[in-house]
């Protein structure tokens, strides 16, 4: 479960499935040992609602804070143990369009302001934070497209759009029609620890943010959820293995390739309160030890090494496993 095919949650789950489905061994008939499909969701609540109820979601790319607040408020009953996180994954920024006469938030008071699809991050949190800060808007709860056509006709004001900078759809949005994103202040009384301060550059989106024109905005962390299935389950064997090759394959996620979102991923980063997908804590285990080994093995090959002595010894270390990812078995 991924979000609309303009965010870059689907980006992300497109990533997934087209490197997973390579280098596998491939059966008689070319099929593949495992293949992942993207589906279309809302990148919100609704994705936690289709891992748990829809025959063949197993895996759900979702905001922690939601799922958080769906777990206490029992939304949808006590999901503590039918859930369990993959990894955490990486911030997903807010990002508020504007026309070319809004210029600060307080515009915004009495307009109509899309927030994103009935109960995506956007339609929640937007609400949310605006009302924290006082502004009071007129809600509409259109897809990305639309809600940009309406701002181009004057309908909508501006839209609320949460997803992992830089969100192609938006990098596409050029300054023709003067409209530019509206700063977000972070405020750390008013939205405690459920937000981050985060920025949009010009790196980000060059049609739309000046070289010199950075835009301050807020940001909430996702994660990979997946469905708890029992051991002796067939769901969770394929599960297993699509952690194991996940994993294993991380490090060709990081190239230019792919979205820049991945390289803010730390696989074996903790989530707080929730329990680990056991076939991914079980990897991570190997790997820690594994390591453990190779720093062992590497502090006796430097003691054997007068002259090898660099100040920067840990940055050595981790091109030395950099270069055992790129040769295998070496």
């Amino acid at each position: 479960m991924a979000g609309t095919p303009q965010c870059t949650e689907f980006a992300i789950a497109q990533d997934i499935a087209s490197m997973l489905a390579s280098g596998q061994e491939t059966g008689p008939h070319g099929e593949v040992a495992l293949r992942v499909l993207p589906i279309v969701g809302n990148g919100g609540t609704r994705n936690v609602l289709d891992v748990l109820t829809l025959a063949g979601a197993d895996v759900a790319i979702a905001p922690v804070v939601l799922v958080d607040r769906l777990r206490e408020a029992k939304t949808f009953g006590d999901i503590s143990d039918k859930l369990a996180y993959i990894a955490p994954l990486y911030i997903e920024e807010f990002h508020l369009l504007a026309r070319p006469e809004i210029a600060g938030l307080t515009d915004l008071a009495g307009k109509r302001v899309n927030l994103g699809e009935d109960g995506s991050a956007g339609a929640v949190l937007g609400r949310e934070v605006l009302n924290r800060l006082g502004v009071k808007i007129s809600e509409s709860n259109l897809g990305p497209d639309a809600a940009l056509e309406g701002m181009q006709k004057g309908d909508i004001s501006a839209a609320l759009l949460v997803s992992g900078k830089p969100v192609s759809f938006l990098a596409r949005t050029g300054q023709a029609d003067g409209i530019h994103f509206l700063p977000i202040p972070y405020s750390k009384e008013l939205m405690q620890q459920d937000y981050l301060p985060s920025t949009l550059r010009h790196e980000d989106y060059p049609n739309i943010i000046g070289v010199d024109a950075p835009v301050d905005t807020i940001a909430i962390k996702s994660a990979l959820y997946a469905y708890n299935w029992p051991a002796r389950n067939e769901r969770f064997g394929l599960l297993e293995l699509f952690v194991q090759t996940l994993f294993t394959r991380f490090p060709e996620f990081l190239g230019d390739a792919h979205h820049p979102k991945w390289r803010e991923v730390n696989l074996a980063a903790l989530l707080p309160g929730w329990r680990r997908f056991r076939p991914a804590e079980r990897w991570l285990q190997q790997q820690t030890g594994g390591e453990a080994a190779l720093r062992k093995a590497f502090g006796r090959f430097l003691e054997s090494q007068p002259a090898a002595n660099p100040p920067d010894r840990e940055e050595l270390f981790r091109e030395f496993l950099r270069w055992r990812e790129r040769n295998p078995g070496r």
